[in-house]
């Protein structure tokens, strides 16, 4: 016990926090607001919190994957809205099929990740400069995409506003999932485990690991029986925790992960270590163009249509806020996917909690540029913790 007290003080004093500083600021944010306005932790409202959560979340998800590598897309935002101009038009205006529309926007999204990933890989050029020329270029294309009108409407009936706004997943759906993820956090962390008995390194204790599993559980499970009193766990909000989970094991438990992670970390040493660092580079680029162009295509189902102010500046820096305060770092190679979850989710909560206490757009924007800036000051304090 002496032991864990002792490891949890320095990684409080060195800022090294992992995703519990980021769930401890969430749990504030909620009681803050509660205080202010009981209907905040209403089911109702939280319901609404994660079907609005969807579209930033599965853009900062995106951002996450590039600031792994030590880099930063300042277009995300200008994408996801050329994205959600082609889902409209190429299904309302061209007559295509929505699946086909659906997938060529996703396309656009791949296609930009490729020429931005080869532009970096091959001349070396900061991704900030590049991508904002890129915003620059994608809101023309946006503009060009709309036409005069500037404006497209999806009619409700199609399966893709069906989706976004009114699909739920069926209780007994929502419980074997919770059944699932349980079991695999389990089963995951009984094997590291084991594993390293066997290599005869370090391991936490058994009662940590057990506490770890009953805690996820009961968190997980309060989540899906409190949202179900009111519409339950909506599908938009399913599949960005799913998308999230995939990206986490595909961060920590596949070589690509490691190669990121020892990319962002320190490119030249990867390079020297055989990691195929411009491989590893435009991957990250396309993995996190394509969630944009996702997040885009979302947008439009959720709005039931695609507007010249879809994906705006603000979108952007909001989706990056959410991959920092989610507890990503700026200086790449350390983070979580579910620093993208979180980050939304503190994010979205002091949107609605503003929205709620009569606060206007002003006050959302400073309180979230607070929280923000405490964020990267933690994430500075923790770089030089570990440096020194």
């Amino acid at each position: 016990m002496t032991t864990l007290l002792s490891h949890a003080r320095h990684r409080v004093r060195t800022a090294q926090l992992g995703l519990a500083g980021p769930a401890a600021a969430l749990v504030l944010v909620w009681l803050v607001f509660q205080s202010l306005n009981p209907a905040f932790l209403s089911a109702d409202n939280l319901v609404n919190l994660t079907q609005q959560s969807a579209v930033l979340g599965v853009l900062a998800l995106g951002v996450v994957i590039v600031l792994h590598v030590g880099q930063l897309d300042l277009s995300v935002g200008a994408l996801s809205g050329l994205a959600a101009a082609v889902t409209a038009v190429a299904s309302v205006q061209w007559g295509w099929s929505q699946w086909i529309a659906v997938l060529a926007a996703i396309a656009v999204g791949v296609v930009a990740g490729l020429v931005y990933g080869l532009i970096h890989a091959r001349l070396g050029v900061p991704a900030f400069v590049f991508t904002l020329a890129g915003l620059l270029l994608l809101m023309g294309l946006q503009l060009r995409v709309l036409g005069p009108t500037g404006s497209v409407n999806v009619p409700f009936e199609t399966w893709l506003v069906d989706l976004s706004q009114r699909a739920f997943l069926a209780p007994a759906v929502s419980w074997a999932i919770v059944a699932v993820v349980v079991a695999a956090f389990a089963g995951t962390r009984w094997y590291d485990r084991a594993r390293r008995v066997r290599l005869d390194l370090p391991v936490e204790p058994l009662g940590l690991l057990l506490g770890r599993v009953v805690l996820l559980a009961g968190i997980l499970a309060g989540v899906v029986a409190y949202l179900g009193t009111n519409r339950g766990v909506g599908v938009p909000f399913a599949a960005l925790v799913g998308l999230v989970a995939l990206t986490d094991v595909a961060l920590r438990r596949t070589r690509w992960g490691r190669a990121i992670r020892a990319v962002g970390g320190d490119a030249d040493a990867a390079r020297k270590a055989g990691v195929p660092v411009r491989r590893v580079l435009v991957s990250a680029f396309v993995l996190s163009s394509t969630m944009a162009a996702l997040g885009g295509v979302l947008a439009t189902g959720r709005l039931a249509a695609a507007n010249q102010g879809t994906g705006d500046v603000d979108l952007t820096l909001t989706a990056i806020a959410a991959a920092v305060i989610g507890g990503t770092s700026l200086f790449g190679g350390r983070g979580s996917a579910w620093s993208a979850l979180l980050g939304v989710l503190i994010v979205q909560s002091i949107a609605t909690g503003v929205l709620l206490v009569g606060g206007d757009f002003s006050v959302r924007l400073i309180v979230t540029g607070l929280v923000f800036a405490g964020a990267i000051g933690l994430d500075a304090l923790a770089r030089r913790a570990r440096s020194g």
